[in-house]
């Protein structure tokens, strides 16, 4: 399949203290013949290897949003997704931990300096996780709050230094609201509950914490999210950190399944050369093959350069001092959330395409089609629900939405 943007890549080795583009995306590369050699180990204990987990980290993978301040990258969005999507062809968990993790410290980035000291003072690889979801409840103490409750879908809880988990809490009066808490490991009990047909190597077990403290610093409301605000933008200027982080998070939750779905083309059209015979004929020669891979590659192609051109927009906003505006918001998150179903619909054609070898364990192609599937069914990816918000809008009828 053509190569284009920042995908277009030289294989040569990358040093890890190199920032750029390209160099972020040549590791991520490099370190897919492990993914590909743990890759059964994952799905047999239902959680990511922890030499892989480590190696990301060496890489500097989970930290292309950390604010520089700590070390991190502050890379372009577009960056951090290509490395998503990257690791996701070789293994949809992988790629689906570094995403969703990765994203988490974009968040933290948002919090007061102080609460960002806690975490990444005197460990700034410390990793977090997270159950956005409020499944919790807040009660405030002097001091701060004492959280109580139990979350699922924790994606890399095993590995995890740090979680934000949401509850709902009274912020001011007597009212609750939806916030977001950072809440120690020490502080927060892993149940093993994840036990799945697809992703199973994202390890994404139920948390729970029991009448935890935490301080006033470490929350975040979902008003001041959708607002785009913050304290933590007061040390972490850059244009980066004013781009909405629900933006972020639906494209965490979305790209694995492009990267998943790249990957499974690329096995197709492999698996496909190699059951040709030496006039070429076989699976190269049939036209349904033929179309059904010219048309997930033209529509990765064009998903991918939504998604960078989406972010470009956003950074441009950002940089003139002004938020990117609701209308577009809208827009950019259906484009995102639509892309598990359109990425869905491509790999079952692929499926189909390939005959009944598809259906042998041996088979990666199988195996990938359960974790799109298993994307799909997360909450962010309920495009229809979106959809139907944007379609409100343009009726011009009163939408009340902060997830954007």
């Amino acid at each position: 399949m053509p190569e284009t943007g920042l995908e277009a890549v030289l294989d040569v080795p990358a040093a890890a203290d190199d920032l750029s583009p390209v160099a972020i995306l040549t590791r991520a590369r490099q370190l897919l013949p492990l993914v590909d050699s743990l890759k059964a180990e994952g799905e047999r204990e239902r959680r990511a290897p922890a030499a892989l987990i480590d190696a990301l980290k060496q890489a500097g993978l989970f930290r292309l949003l950390q604010p520089r301040r700590y070390g991190g990258a502050e890379s372009h969005p577009a960056t951090f997704f290509a490395v998503q999507a990257a690791l996701s062809a070789g293994d949809m968990s992988i790629g689906w931990l570094q995403g969703v993790m990765g994203m988490v410290a974009f968040h933290l980035a948002l919090l007061p300096a102080e609460a960002q000291d806690d975490v990444w003072r005197d460990d700034p690889m410390a990793l977090l996780a997270s159950s956005y979801m409020p499944a919790g409840k807040a009660v405030r103490v002097p001091g701060g709050f004492r959280l109580s409750g139990r979350w699922g879908f924790s994606s890399g809880a095993d590995h995890a230094d740090w979680f934000m988990l949401g509850a709902m809490a009274a912020l001011e009066g007597d009212t609750p609201e939806h916030v977001i808490f950072l809440v120690p490991r020490a502080d927060v009990r892993i149940h093993d509950t994840w036990d799945t047909l697809g992703l199973r190597g994202t390890g994404s077990h139920d948390v729970s914490v029991e009448d935890g403290f935490v301080p006033a610093h470490r929350h975040h409301g979902v008003r001041e999210r959708f607002l785009t605000g913050g304290p933590g933008r007061a040390v972490n200027p850059a244009p980066l950190y004013h781009i909405p982080l629900p933006q972020m998070l639906f494209r965490a939750i979305s790209t694995p399944a492009l990267g998943g779905l790249r990957g499974m083309l690329d096995t197709f059209i492999e698996h496909s050369r190699q059951r040709a015979g030496p006039s070429g004929g076989g699976p190269l020669a049939d036209p349904v093959a033929q179309l059904a891979c010219g048309e997930t590659a033209a529509e990765l192609d064009e998903m991918t350069r939504t998604l960078e051109g989406n972010f470009d927009r956003m950074l441009d906003h950002a940089r003139q001092g002004r938020d990117a505006p609701i209308p577009d918001r809208m827009l950019y998150r259906v484009h995102a959330t639509s892309v598990v179903e359109r990425c869905d619909r491509l790999a079952r054609r692929l499926f189909k395409a390939a005959g009944a070898s598809a259906l042998s364990v041996a088979n990666p192609l199988g195996r990938v089609c359960a974790d799109i599937q298993a994307a799909r069914q997360h909450a962010a990816n309920q495009y229809e629900i979106y959809g139907r918000t944007l379609g409100a809008h343009l009726f011009q009828l009163d939408v009340k939405d902060t997830l954007l």
